[in-house]
Order: C-alpha cells, then structure tokens, then sequence
C-alpha cells in the first residue's frame, strides 16, 4: 500500500505507554487484562440476556443491548494491543494500523454517543408521554435509531479521517499514549494543521458538549416531571434515569476534556483516554445490571438455565 502512504516517510509510530518500569508494566498487564475479560463478560451478558430473555424484549432493553455491543466493540479496538505491548520493552505500531485504530475508536465512539441520545429519547418519551409510547417506540423507531447510530458513526469518523490519512509524517513518530488517538497524531504531521485542529474541535470536542449539554437538559425536564407524579413507579423510573445519567456523564465527561481542548499538552489526558476507552466500558454494565431489578432477575435465569444445562443427566 505504497502507493497510499507517499505523503509520509515514516512506516510505523512508537508509543511510550503507561511507564517505563518493567515491573509496574507487568501490573498493568494484569490489571488491564483483568479488566478486559470483565468488560466481555458483562457486556455479553447483556446481549445474551436481552435476546434470549422474553421478559426484556422492550425497547428500553434493546438500546440497552446495542450500547452493550458499542461498548464491547470500542474496548476491543485498542485494548488487546495494549495488554500485549505492557509485555513488550519496544511498544510499535504501524501507520495503517493507527489509522484504523482511530478511525475505529471515533466511528464506535460517535455511534455509542448516538445511542445515548436515543437512549434518552426513549425514557423521555415513557415519562413525559407514556400513553403513546408504544405507538412512538415501535419496531421501526427502534431499526431507525439503530441505523442512525451506524451512519453517524461512520461520517463522524470519515470526516476527520479522510483529512488525517492524507497528511505528510516526515518525523518525529513518538505518541505519548498507549494507543493512537486523533490530537496527537494530528501533532506530529510536517505540515500546518490548524485547520484540521479546528475540525476536531467541532466534530469531536464541540459534539460531545453541544449532546452532553442537551441531554442534560432532557433528564431534568424527565426529572421535574417525575417529581410532579411520584409514585412507587415514578421511583422505579428515577432509580433507571439515574443509571442513564451516570453513564452519560462517564462516557462525555472524559471526550469533552480530551477534544475540546485537545491540543494543549495535559499529562491527564492519557489517563482520560484509558478510562474513555476502557473504564468507560467496564462501567456500564456495572451500573446498568446494579441499579435494575429486571436485568439483575434475568442474569439469574439465565444463570440457572446454564446450570441447568451443563448439570442435567
């Protein structure tokens, strides 16, 4: 692909990673492991329980299993190289694979940030409108929401791609991450970016507070209206927002600080990448089983039918 890479002379980049103590990388490795196989674990559980379990085929649930599925995909873009490189003293990766590394990151990233406003949508729509939410939250609504989410994924990633790819690396090739992501690599290109700064800033960093801002505003309209009818529902129903809103903080609170601002040098943003990218995801399904008794009944049916399985003569 030489042809497709004659505006840089550099062929791979090097990340610093985390540290450079061979015996700290090691914790790392294990704890970043250990989180990895927790983020799959919960987050297909989820899945699984939502498709095989009647009791949780509603929309509410079916946002919730495609955020899961988003969540799963995100982690699993960069992790596993990350896990690996805490082994390797050398920690490389190549140009084209940190292209697609970021431009997986923002397409499952910018989806995941569309569902979130679906997600809101839907409870906005069961609280402030519960008479017709049946008829609004339809089968069609629930496809649309869906493919929307894809859609907006990809321009939000192609946009800052297609602009990224085609800019001259000549050296230095050093990130001080653990991955690739957009502001630092824009960095390192032998030419003037400010241009495309100022894209990321509006595609990335501007999105992100313009979605956060109106979300936020949604939930406190859902929760004055709650408030004006509690009830043993209406509690049920502030238990499951509350559960929406500390997601939506986790996932927009890191972003908004990592692309708003995103090129002026902040130690923190590293560590704000890590917990965007894989907290982040390990967290969700955290809060999402916790805080709701339907899902926490049908991971022990599900559990029980498993074990009945593998225990039946």
């Amino acid at each position: 692909m030489d042809f497709l890479n004659k505006n840089t002379s550099i062929s791979q980049f090097i990340l610093l990673g985390l540290s450079s103590s061979q015996k700290i990388q090691v914790l790392f490795f294990i704890i970043f492991l250990l989180v990895y196989v927790s983020i799959v674990a919960g987050n297909l559980l989820i899945v699984i329980s939502v498709i095989f379990d009647n009791h949780l085929h509603s929309p509410m649930y079916f946002l919730l299993a495609n955020l899961s599925f988003f969540d799963l995909c995100l982690s699993s873009v960069a992790t596993p190289k990350v896990i690996a490189d805490f082994l390797r003293k050398h920690k490389t990766i190549s140009f084209w694979g940190c292209m697609v590394q970021m431009f997986l990151m923002h397409f499952f990233g910018g989806g995941e940030m569309s569902l979130l406003i679906a997600m809101a949508i839907d409870r906005y729509v069961a609280i402030c409108k519960p008479l017709h939410y049946k008829s609004i939250m339809n089968h069609k609504t629930l496809i649309v929401f869906l493919l929307l989410s894809w859609v907006i994924g990809f321009v939000h990633t192609t946009s800052q791609m297609v602009f990224t790819v085609g800019l001259p690396f000549c050296g230095p090739n050093v990130i001080d991450s653990i991955f690739c992501d957009l502001p630092l690599v824009i960095k390192l290109a032998c030419t003037e970016t400010y241009i495309l700064e100022l894209l990321v800033i509006a595609d990335s960093g501007l999105l992100s507070l313009v979605c956060f801002i109106l979300l936020v505003i949604s939930y406190m309209i859902m929760f004055i209206t709650l408030v004006q009818h509690s009830s043993r529902a209406s509690s049920k129903a502030v238990s499951t927002l509350s559960a929406h809103i500390t997601v939506v903080t986790l996932f927009f609170g890191p972003a908004i600080f990592i692309y708003a601002f995103p090129f002026n040098s902040y130690s923190v943003d590293k560590f704000l990448s890590i917990f965007y990218s894989v907290i982040t995801p390990l967290l969700n399904p955290i809060i999402y089983t916790l805080r709701n008794q339907e899902m926490k009944a049908a991971i022990k049916r599900l559990s029980s039918q498993i074990t009945g399985f593998f225990l039946a003569p």
